[in-house]
């Protein structure tokens, strides 16, 4: 029996004894891990400092980079840097991750002038959701897109357009005028953001979702969703790695809300098919309907007759309704603010607007022309607002720079459109509110990267057209409703997230025009 127990303890030993020695190489493991990814952090961050050493710069925090206290005091620590450094520098987020700041239009137009694509650091978080359509495509993939969805924003398939618009805007109106019998300042924001989804959903899929009415649609509410919790991801550095982000309660909320979209377009997808496989041509369809972003996108055919399979269709609707809505929406509401602290120039636009209309509550293709002053007053607020202030290039390899200067393969490229819009060398007086500047005689002779609210190159915004129609109606129509003056009590903050926003909201005083 004494042996017995012997053997059962020295069993028991040994089994204890392994376990030790297995918990010693895991931790030994882990800590190799430890030192090799740090290894390789620090030779990265060698690597970018190498690449980056004929750029000078402001010296950055060892541990935060450049950031900055606030994210509303980032576009103005960018601008004032901008001022120093004339042509780019060198910015850091943290002490691994650098990329070089352009903010002059030579510079822009050596990095939008090439077939460069996107950078992955933020759009990669997008994906889930908005599949690899054109905003995230590279290479022949992209070109194809690109060369398939051309027709999509063709002046035929836009001028119906128009008067859909302009009804989603009269919807918002009507919201308005129950607003206006309040004796306090209304944030426009959010109002401006869902007139701009149901316009989308009307010109993508020919749906009628009443968003602006009623706010249960379980489609809308995911976009709206998605939209927030990826700003929250930009925000929240721990979550800019996926594991964390994957585990985390946000993480869950972000992937129900992808499956609920996902659902939705490829039910909407299935629906149209159906409807539309006796139908040979578009230009038939045209004559029953306006077509729609998807109708393009079912007819679609590349040099070889194939079409676009379901998943890549999916992906462009979803970005369409991801670029179009938040973009347009960013833009529309900045215009409305310039035109609250610039009365003069609003006085001015709605006295062409209410000429042109002549007494009618829509507008009609033929108007957007005639909106001379208007137009001017839009681009100069895009000028000072620009929806996408900022848009990176991740390099696959070197590129070269106009006065000598190169950067190499692997490295991130940002181009400061907020700073290229207010660079001295290229506008008088940047601050001065002024739409003149783009008047045909002082247009002229402009550098043709100095203006980039749509960007430029062969990846510029594929729906600038659409875009700029839909600001011009909504201007328009705002404009020969309501008088608007800023409320001091609550100044925007901007802050550049994936489009340029307010922290605070838009708060805006409204006044019936008689």
């Amino acid at each position: 029996m004494l042996t017995s127990v012997a053997e059962s303890a020295a069993r028991l030993t040994g089994s204890v004894m392994d376990s030790v020695s297995g918990l010693q190489l895991l931790g030994l493991l882990c800590i190799v891990y430890i030192v090799f990814s740090a290894a390789k952090l620090f030779y990265r961050r060698r690597e970018q400092i190498n690449a980056l050493a004929d750029f000078p710069g402001p010296k950055p925090h060892w541990l935060y980079g450049h950031a900055v206290e606030k994210e509303e005091n980032l576009l103005n620590f960018i601008y004032e840097t901008s001022k120093q450094y004339r042509y780019a520098c060198p910015l850091w987020s943290g002490p691994f991750m650098s990329s070089l700041f352009t903010t002059h239009p030579e510079y822009a137009k050596v990095v939008f002038g090439s077939s460069e694509p996107k950078d992955n650091v933020v759009y990669q978080w997008i994906v889930p959701w908005i599949g690899k359509g054109l905003l995230v495509l590279s290479g022949q993939k992209w070109f194809q897109h690109r060369r398939m969805l051309t027709p999509a924003f063709h002046y035929d398939v836009l001028k119906p357009y128009v008067r859909v618009v302009a009804d989603s805007v009269n919807i918002m109106l009507d919201k308005w005028e129950k607003h206006f019998t309040m004796n306090e300042s209304l944030d426009i924001y959010p109002d401006v953001s869902l007139m701009s989804l149901d316009s989308i959903m009307k010109c993508a899929f020919s749906c009628n979702s009443n968003c602006q009415i009623k706010s249960d649609n379980p489609y809308i509410k995911a976009v709206y969703a998605l939209t927030a919790l990826t700003r929250f991801r930009v925000r929240c550095f721990p979550y800019h790695n996926s594991l964390i982000f994957h585990l985390s309660p946000h993480g869950f909320k972000f992937r129900k809300a992808c499956s609920l979209a996902h659902a939705h377009t490829g039910k909407v997808i299935q629906q149209r098919k159906e409807i539309l496989k006796d139908e040979k041509e578009l230009e038939k369809i045209q004559q029953k309907r306006y077509l729609d972003f998807l109708d393009i996108l079912l007819f679609a055919r590349d040099e070889d007759g194939k079409g676009l399979s379901d998943k890549d269709i999916c992906a462009e609707v979803d970005t369409f309704m991801f670029e179009g809505h938040d973009t347009t929406a960013s833009g529309i509401s900045w215009i409305m603010y310039c035109m609250a602290i610039y009365p003069e120039h609003q006085t001015k636009c709605r006295e062409e607007i209410l000429h042109i209309l002549n007494g009618r509550n829509t507008v009609e293709w033929n108007d957007l022309s005639q909106m001379t002053y208007t137009t001017m007053t839009i681009k100069e607020c895009l000028r000072l607002y620009p929806p996408v202030p900022l848009v990176a290039r991740k390099l696959t390899k070197q590129m070269n720079f106009f006065d000598g200067r190169s950067i190499p393969a692997e490295s991130l490229v940002g181009i400061n459109i907020y700073c290229i819009h207010r660079n001295e060398e290229f506008w008088e007086n940047p601050e001065v509110f002024d739409p003149l500047r783009f008047s045909p005689e002082r247009s002229a002779n402009r550098h043709p990267h100095a203006f980039l609210p749509f960007s430029a190159g062969p990846r510029n915004c594929i729906g600038q057209h659409f875009a700029m129609n839909e600001m011009k109606v909504a201007t328009a129509l705002i404009l020969a409703h309501f008088e608007l003056t800023p409320d001091p009590a609550n100044r925007p903050n901007k802050i550049p997230q994936l489009v340029l926003r307010s922290k605070n909201g838009i708060h805006l005083n409204l006044k019936k025009v008689i």
